[in-house]
């Protein structure tokens, strides 16, 4: 087993004197360094070539390669494995040609300033990322760490939570800590008005008003909390649908027919990391779903204008499918045989013609198909009684 080339080192505000012997040794060694700007301000007493992260960041990859046989240091804050550098590089490089040499994570470092525990509480990053996904997560009495993106992010999280009715969360933002110029910065979502330093950590504790939006992560959020043109599936019925597709960490979903965007955006919402492509041909019904995403917490949803089958060739093979509109015998056989193995096949029907299709399919491929109505109590006069919904025929199979 030869030896690992290319060392990725957490540095932290302490620069040097912060890290390990082992880890000053091998900095103090190497031919090149990359990183930030600021990396290389916290080792600038360390002679060897300096190269800054490439633009587009995609080519730092390409870049290593380059160097393969020179002695080669990627500098990175903290942990370099959490939430940073070092997961691009480890998922492109032989695991087996990198040493890791982590520093106290910016986590670790405001959950003790905080005095927190870090098994209760959620570790987010919106560094570099749409800062509307961390809107997934407010819920009463959540705790939050959150890697910002820069000095305004703050205030727009602050507004997240007051628009919520989560205005009286307390906020604390921390920067720059470990080092001289460690800064704290406490204050409440409705109030906040200070100004941060750009390299910032936000800690939030979640506390809800008695007319704040509860959106718990478990799917069947209100029907209402969805804009629509009335063609979405509701409530009820999504909650079931998104019991048979199973949503899980990093996997993708097709949602074909995505309309509102409603079970993509729960999909996205249910596991961390897990991710949607919806195909929608209509204009209108993805600027709904677009607005929907950005509301409730899922920005990354795909949306594709295009119609199933044609639209299903080349995209990335999913972990499960939605069929929600389009149903066509042609749809179901370009999506089966993108399925991964275990991968979960969800399509509902409410006309005729559709649930012919699916008794078809259901013939000829097995799976569950059962009927789901649901009945809602409405005024009638004076009183109350039962009007019923469209009933949904639901047909569920797993590919073995």
């Amino acid at each position: 087993m030869t030896a690992p080339w290319l060392h990725i080192v957490g540095i932290g505000e302490e620069g040097m004197d912060g890290l390990t012997p082992a880890a000053r040794a091998v900095v103090e060694a190497a031919e090149v360094i990359v990183g930030g700007d600021r990396h290389h301000v916290l080792s600038d007493a360390v002679t060897a070539e300096r190269l800054s992260w490439p633009h587009p960041f995609d080519a730092l990859i390409d870049q290593l390669h380059g160097l393969r046989g020179r002695r080669v240091v990627v500098l990175a804050t903290g942990d370099p494995l959490w939430f940073s550098v070092g997961a691009r590089i480890g998922r492109a490089i032989d695991p087996g040609d990198i040493a890791y040499h982590p520093q106290l994570s910016a986590f670790q470092l405001a959950a003790a300033r905080m005095g927190w525990s870090m098994a209760d509480l959620e570790t987010l990053t919106v560094h570099g990322r749409p800062v509307h996904q961390m809107i997934a997560f407010i819920q009463p009495d959540a705790r939050l760490l959150i890697l910002t993106t820069g000095a305004e992010t703050p205030a727009e999280i602050a507004r997240f939570l007051t628009e919520r009715g989560f205005g009286q969360s307390r906020m604390t933002v921390l920067a720059n800590m470990g080092g001289a110029e460690e800064a704290r910065f406490d204050g409440t979502a409705a109030d906040w008005a200070h100004a941060v330093p750009a390299f910032n950590t936000l800690a939030v504790e979640c506390l809800a008003a008695p007319d704040a939006a509860l959106l718990p992560r478990v799917p069947g959020l209100a029907d209402d909390l969805f804009r629509s043109d009335g063609t979405m599936t509701k409530r009820e019925v999504r909650a079931a649908t998104l019991a048979k597709l199973m949503p899980m960490r990093g996997a993708l979903l097709w949602d074909i027919g995505t309309g509102s965007g409603s079970v993509a955006i729960e999909w996205m919402r249910a596991a961390r990391s897990a991710r949607a492509i919806g195909i929608e041909p209509r204009a209108d019904r993805r600027a709904m779903a677009a607005e929907n995403a950005l509301a409730l917490g899922a920005p990354r949803l795909d949306l594709r204008e295009c119609s199933a089958p044609a639209a299903l060739d080349g995209l990335p093979a999913p972990d499960a499918v939605f069929i929600g509109g389009g149903l066509s015998e042609a749809a179901f056989d370009a999506a089966w045989a993108a399925l991964r193995p275990l991968g979960r096949l969800v399509a509902n029907a409410v006309t005729l013609e559709s649930e012919a299709v699916l008794l078809d399919l259901h013939a000829r491929h097995g799976g569950d198909l059962v009927r789901l109505s649901v009945d809602r109590a409405e005024p009638v006069g004076r009183y109350h009684g039962w009007r019923a919904a469209m009933p949904v025929t639901q047909w569920s199979l797993v590919k073995r």
